[in-house]
């Protein structure tokens, strides 16, 4: 088993590869068995695994 991490709804999380659009920064918009998260790049909005979106994650930082 991993470590959990603290992602909250309004996050910012930077990921380790970085979308086609070139941005590698995501706003969590829900949260619980699957993420959906939306590109800060382009604005597309995806839905992830939990255990993915923790394992690619670089750092998590609050909405500013």
């Amino acid at each position: 088993m991993g470590i959990e991490m603290d992602i909250q709804v309004g996050n910012i999380i930077r990921m380790k590869k970085q979308h086609p659009c070139g941005s590698k920064e995501w706003e969590v918009l829900r949260t619980g068995a699957d993420f959906r998260l939306k590109c800060m790049g382009c604005g597309r909005q995806i839905m992830i695994a939990r255990r993915l979106a923790e394992k690619n994650t670089r750092e998590v930082k609050e909405k500013a």
